[in-house]
């Protein structure tokens, strides 16, 4: 079972940017699809993005589209996500995911703990 392993959040003001990492270890992803999801306090666990293995194929969120950016670098076992013009809606803990590609989280077998980002108004 790949463990997925994200970093890079933080607190940034709004306007700002973040870029996260996730991580594999144990085995490679590189035939895994990846998906971020984050959730904010009170409130469901969304899908933010997803990116197929080969990272030819890419999906948003209508919420995030235009501001974040999915991709990875299979060579590094490592995917990211770029977060521009951040505003306070988008203040959650942000999880990736290994599986399958889609929306839904049960594609996914595989989470990392997850990283928070906090953007102040």
């Amino acid at each position: 079972q790949v463990q997925l392993v994200e970093s890079g959040g933080g607190l940034v003001q709004a306007g700002g940017s973040l870029r996260l990492s996730c991580a594999a270890s144990i085995r490679t992803f590189a035939t895994d699809d990846v998906a971020w999801f984050r959730q904010a306090p009170g409130k469901e666990r969304e899908f933010v993005a997803v990116i197929s293995w080969s990272g030819g194929r890419t999906d948003y969120t209508d919420s995030v589209k235009g501001r974040f950016t999915i991709s990875r670098d299979n060579a590094k076992n490592t995917v990211y996500l770029q977060m521009n013009n951040l505003g306070p809606e988008d203040t959650a803990v942000y999880v990736c995911a290994a599986g399958a590609y889609g929306y839904r989280a049960d594609n996914y077998g595989a989470w990392g703990q997850g990283t928070q980002v906090t953007v102040s108004s």
